[in-house]
């Protein structure tokens, strides 16, 4: 039987393929407000705005490559069972090569209704008037501040049975997202991977941490993992 390796990834996972953080220093998203852009309230005070800024992240996410990062992460199922769970909207992973993807914050490529239903494959702009069969106007497929993350109950069970968990490129600050940690079985081994580490030190001796960017330091950890490897 092939050991679960869990896989949580945050914006450091993409930002070397050319994908800048939606988040600056300042706390702007792309020089707008976060709930300008990124809530259900903004999307209904000017839905305009909201469509043209998803635009130009789809027009980028479209214009680049998986990294070694990603690349890397693929070799990982020779030898275990390996499912990530992301924070990014983007389907790096999955061009990589990667089969078990969770995307706890929506997809880029996808759009969904406003009158709810399933997601649907998009790539072009998304612009008002752009309708599902019902009448009712589309929107990106992300789940925006204040609104339920529908596949968290999905990323608890697979992190429960993580027998090894490596996060890679993410604060563990951001919730609920940064609580994966905590349903881990106990004594589980954690490689964390990052070149500002903020995680604090666990009492029990199983983390790991390599402070690199993912290029470099999820090379690292998945050497160590076959290693590993029955």
């Amino acid at each position: 039987m092939k050991k679960n390796v869990v896989i949580l990834t945050g914006a450091g996972m993409s930002a070397e393929s050319g994908l800048k953080t939606f988040r600056d220093a300042d706390g702007l998203w792309e020089g707008h407000d976060v709930m300008e852009v990124a809530s259900p309230q903004g999307f209904s005070k000017n839905p305009q705005l909201v469509l043209d800024f998803y635009n130009q992240r789809r027009r980028q996410l479209l214009q680049v490559s998986p990294n070694k990062a990603h690349k890397a992460l693929v070799t990982l199922e020779e030898k275990y069972n390996v499912n990530i769970i992301t924070q990014n909207v983007d389907d790096l992973h999955e061009r990589a090569g990667s089969t078990n993807v969770v995307h706890l914050h929506g997809e880029l490529l996808k759009v969904r209704s406003t009158g709810g239903g399933d997601p649907i494959p998009w790539r072009k702009d998304l612009v008002l008037g752009d309708r599902c069969e019902r009448g009712y106007q589309l929107r990106p497929h992300i789940v925006w501040f204040g609104e339920d993350v529908p596949l968290m109950g999905k990323a608890m069970e697979l992190t429960s049975k993580a027998d090894f968990l490596i996060i890679i490129g993410t604060s563990m600050k951001v919730y609920p997202a940064a609580s994966l940690i905590d349903f881990v079985p106990s004594g589980t081994p954690i490689y964390f991977i990052d070149p500002k580490p903020s995680i604090e030190n666990r009492s029990t001796q199983n983390l790991k941490v390599i402070p690199e960017n993912a290029t470099k330091g999820v090379p690292i950890a998945v050497a160590d993992l076959i290693d590993k490897a029955p």
